[in-house]
Order: structure tokens, then C-alpha cells, then sequence
């Protein structure tokens, strides 16, 4: 898997966004336009924990760009799935960021967070500075969902370029060794 101070692979994955049907959509992981990338995966569309998380980020999408960062979801389903799965459920519909559609497995694998037995990304959650060098990482299980307020804090934290003590939040002391 690669890990903190590794430059995120630079892939140009299709994406699906919105409620449009696919039309060839492409994601060029090497452009950063300045930006924090928030880089999420859950295993499969139309399950049950996969939604709680992806609306649980999109209920910060706006806090996410207040920190010039773009969220980016992903799984293995197709465009079409993403489509069909977005239309269904007017939670998911209202999470307008790009879903990667990783079908061919090909960034997942470069990542590291292919599940061995059954093919499908693990629970992971990349924050990439603005260079493309992956800052953070958290993988879960498939079977427990994540805490999008985390990622947030977290990415805060990275932000202040400082060193920010256990449960530090935006707003706190940071520490400053004696000189």
C-alpha cells in the first residue's frame, strides 16, 4: 500500500458526477489546481454502510472547499452503476462531487486497497496535498464506515503546517517546543 510522503499515482480514472448519464467522463489525478485532494473508496455501490459514509461527506462537501479541497469518492462499479445508484436514492443524487469508477481495478490497485478475497476496494481515505504527495491515511475494514468530522480535522490539522497534539481542532493551541 503506499503510505504518507508517496506521490498519489498519476491515472486518469473515468468518472461519473451529478445526475447526467456517462458520457466517457475522466478524472486527470495528476492536475491539482492548487488543491487539497480529499480521496475516498468504499467497496460497492448499492450496499449498506457505503451511503452513510458518502452523504456523511457530502454534508461537508462546503467545509471541505472552505480548505481548498475537493472531495473525490470512488469504488469498482462502473459510470453506470454510480449513475444508476445516484438516481435511486436523492441523498446520494445530492452528493455532486466525481465518483471514480474503478472497474478496472487499475488505481485501486496502485494504492494498495485492493481487498484480496473479494476484489473490491477497502474503506480508504487518502488526503493528498496540493504537490500530489498523499499526507494522510485511513483504511477500515469493509464491514465499519468512517468519520467524515475526522478526515476534516485531520486535514485542518495538515493545513497548520504545526504540530497539533491528540484531538487537536481547528481553532486550538498548537504546540510549540521550548526553545
Amino acid at each position: 500500500m503506499l503510505t504518507v510522503g508517496d506521490k498519489l499515482p498519476a491515472l486518469t480514472v473515468p468518472v461519473q458526477q451529478g445526475s447526467a448519464l456517462p458520457a466517457g467522463e475522466t478524472l486527470d489525478l495528476s492536475e491539482t489546481h492548487a488543491k487539497w485532494k480529499i480521496l475516498f473508496f468504499w467497496p460497492k455501490d448499492f450496499t449498506f454502510v457505503c451511503p452513510t459514509e458518502i452523504i456523511g461527506y457530502a454534508e461537508l462537501a462546503q467545509d471541505f472547499a472552505d480548505r481548498d479541497a475537493q472531495l473525490i469518492g470512488g469504488s469498482t462499479d462502473t459510470d453506470f452503476v454510480h449513475h444508476a445508484w445516484r438516481k435511486a436514492d436523492e441523498r446520494l443524487a445530492a452528493a455532486d462531487f466525481p465518483w471514480i469508477a474503478d472497474h478496472k481495478r487499475e488505481l485501486v490497485r496502485a494504492l494498495g486497497i485492493l481487498h484480496p478475497q473479494e476484489g473490491v476496494a477497502l474503506r480508504a481515505t487518502f488526503i493528498v496535498d496540493p504537490d500530489n504527495i498523499i499526507q494522510h491515511i485511513m483504511v477500515n475494514g469493509l464491514n465499519v464506515g468512517r468519520n467524515p468530522q475526522e478526515t476534516l480535522r485531520v486535514l485542518d490539522a495538515l493545513q497548520t503546517d504545526e504540530l497539533c497534539p491528540c484531538n487537536w481542532t481547528e481553532g486550538e493551541e498548537v504546540l510549540r517546543p521550548a526553545a
